[in-house]
């Protein structure tokens, strides 16, 4: 990563303009390396700051930790928000490429934040949820499925299990590619209209 030359040094940033910089260049170094191998002395030098003024802005590493994930989740929902001009299939399959292009492009810090030592932080894990909370309500608020507020429930739980299907999966085929990208998106926009349809009808045949 390169260095910034000596103007970008002597840039006087306001507070949060600074705090926005040091969480940029974390989230760019995260990008290449692991969560606990972001280095902070780099990106202090990068910006142009002391180490120790980095923790006027973040009191705790875990807290520059946080804010640089809360970043990177952030993108990631912007990078997948679904195109409403597509028809809803292509939507899906829309939102689903790009998510695919995201942790390709961000493949060492994807294994590590759901795999690697920070996966056990209980900040991180509530950070994570919160991340995965908000692509339900995304999706459920395009779904065209009628649902009974009865039903809402078992429709959440399945959509929640999608998107832990899709980590997964997504996950073993970064790891060990045992089909082509193509296949793997076509799998992943499959199983959510089965998935969510299945739940359905099921409920249905309840009543």
């Amino acid at each position: 990563m390169s260095k910034p030359d000596a103007g970008a040094k002597r840039t006087r940033l306001s507070p949060d303009e600074r705090r926005q910089q040091l969480i940029t260049l974390g989230a760019q170094m995260l990008r290449e390396r692991s969560l606990e191998d972001v280095s902070v002395s780099e990106i202090a030098e990068q910006a142009g700051i002391s180490r120790g003024l980095l923790f006027h802005y973040f009191p705790t590493l875990g807290d520059f930790h946080l804010a640089i994930i809360a970043h990177a989740n952030a993108e990631l929902l912007a990078r997948t928000t679904p195109n409403p001009e597509l028809p809803l299939a292509d939507m899906l399959r829309d939102s689903i490429e790009r998510y695919v292009d995201y942790v390709e492009e961000n493949r060492t810090p994807y294994l590590a934040l759901l795999r690697g030592p920070a996966s056990a932080s209980p900040e991180l894990v509530t950070m994570v949820n919160a991340h995965r909370l908000a692509q339900v309500q995304r999706i459920l608020a395009e779904a065209p499925i009628p649902v009974q507020d009865s039903d809402m429930p078992r429709l959440t739980l399945a959509i929640r299990g999608w998107i832990a299907f899709v980590e997964e999966t997504t996950l073993t085929w970064l790891r060990e590619a045992p089909i082509p990208r193509a296949a793997l998106i076509d799998l992943l926009v499959d199983s959510l209209p089965a998935l969510a349809l299945n739940s359905t009808l099921a409920a249905a045949l309840r009543d």
